[in-house]
Formats: C-alpha cells, sequence, structure tokens
C-alpha cells in the first residue's frame, strides 16, 4: 500500500492544523470551507489535463477535495486580481463561510508544507500564467516552508 494512503489522515489532519491557523480559524470545519474554497477558485482557471496534473503532486484527501464537484466541461476564465480571486473563494457556501480575505496566502502556506514542493513548481510552470503566483508563498525563511511531513 502506497504510503500516501496509508498516512492519508495524519497527511490531511497536518494539512489542516497549519491551514486553520494560518487562517486564524477556529474550527476544521472552518478551514475547510476555506480550503475548498480555494481549490475552487484555482480549479476553475485550469483545463481538464492541467487540473488533472496538478492534482498529482498533492496528498490523497487534497486531491479528493481539489476534485470534488468538478465541472470540466466549463471553459476556464484567466487567473485574475488575487483580491477578486479571494473574494470568489470567500463566496463558496456564504452562510457558512468565514472565510478570510487573506485565505489564498494562507491555503498557500499550508499546502507548499504539505507536498514535494519541487514537484510543486514543477507542475505549475506548465499551467497557465497566474497559477504560480496563485500558490507563491513569500517569505525569507525558506524552512518555515519545510515539508511538515516526510
Amino acid at each position: 500500500m502506497p504510503w500516501a494512503y496509508r498516512h492519508a489522515t495524519k497527511d490531511f489532519a497536518a494539512f489542516l492544523e497549519d491551514a486553520k491557523d494560518k487562517l486564524g480559524l477556529e474550527s476544521d470545519n472552518m478551514a475547510y470551507t476555506a480550503v475548498d474554497g480555494v481549490f475552487r477558485t484555482f480549479r476553475r482557471r485550469l483545463s481538464y489535463a492541467e487540473g488533472v496534473a496538478f492534482a498529482q503532486v498533492l496528498p490523497a484527501v487534497l486531491r479528493a477535495i481539489f476534485v470534488q464537484d468538478w465541472q470540466p466541461e466549463v471553459p476556464p476564465p484567466p487567473f485574475g486580481a488575487r483580491e477578486v480571486m479571494a473574494r470568489e473563494a470567500m463566496a463558496l457556501r456564504p452562510n457558512h463561510n468565514l472565510t478570510p480575505p487573506h485565505a489564498i496566502e494562507a491555503v498557500a502556506w499550508a499546502l507548499r508544507r504539505a507536498v514535494d514542493q519541487s514537484a510543486l513548481d514543477r507542475v505549475l510552470g506548465d499551467l497557465p500564467q497566474g497559477a504560480a503566483a496563485f500558490w507563491r508563498v513569500d517569505t525569507t525563511n525558506s524552512a518555515v516552508l519545510a515539508r511538515r511531513l516526510v
């Protein structure tokens, strides 16, 4: 059994804890909604082939969340201003959404700690313009982004 499947729950719990912390949210449910909104916002801007390529670098549970409810036949819009995309992420399930305006940055930080960053950067380099910027994390200390679980 692949390690990624054997430890999927532990991987996801570590990611969600990081996301919750960076988002400044109190519960796993709140953090999940923010992550789902950020993933959907990013995914909308990809073709089916691009989305599948991106999903391949995600841990098992995040990969499942990324593809859940996807309708890849809808033509993807281009990447836009981060503020606009953040509002889009915040609009998911509006009656149950406490996603903060910095959700993209927070989820990007947590995601980078959960994946092989070189694999992520490789796939982002093959995606449309704006994809790499979406997942960029500005930090002067790259050690803070070290993979949490190996």
